[in-house]
């Protein structure tokens, strides 16, 4: 980070030239923020790793993408793919189809993000026999 100085030549014109400050320049962080900046990769692993648990129940699985949708982003697919999985193993098929709906929700005008989710989610589907909302017809009411 440079700051500007005004410096007058020996002919009396002025001219700006930039020079280093001296104190150190604030992070990107804010500045009375003292936690630890979480990458994207460290985002979508602590994701996976939440909904990845053995002993996940409905309420912790429901909390958990509350909290996510509540986020200001579009869940990954890796994401997406672990939740579904921890609703095949509380066998909430319901829950399932909630969470393909609210990330079509979350799309929002961008109408290329969700076709992209499901095509990248489409072997867990299958794998998992989960009907999008589009196969049951939900999306025509």
């Amino acid at each position: 980070m440079f700051r500007p100085v005004v410096r007058l030549s020996t002919s009396g014109v002025r001219s700006l030239t930039r020079t280093r400050p001296c104190y150190s320049a604030p992070s990107a962080s804010r500045c009375y923020s003292h936690a630890k900046v979480e990458t994207d990769e460290e985002f979508d692993a602590r994701w996976v790793t939440y909904f990845s648990k053995p002993d996940i129940d409905a309420w912790e699985l429901k909390k958990g993408m509350n909290t996510l949708i509540g986020y200001d982003l579009v869940p990954e697919p890796k994401i997406l793919d672990s939740a579904l999985r921890a609703c095949r193993r509380l066998n909430d098929l319901a829950s399932a189809i909630r969470i393909l709906e609210a990330v079509k929700d979350k799309s929002g005008p961008h109408k290329d993000i969700y076709p992209y989710l499901i095509q990248e989610l489409q072997p867990t589907l299958i794998e998992l026999g989960i009907s999008t909302p589009e196969d049951l017809g939900m999306d025509i009411l």
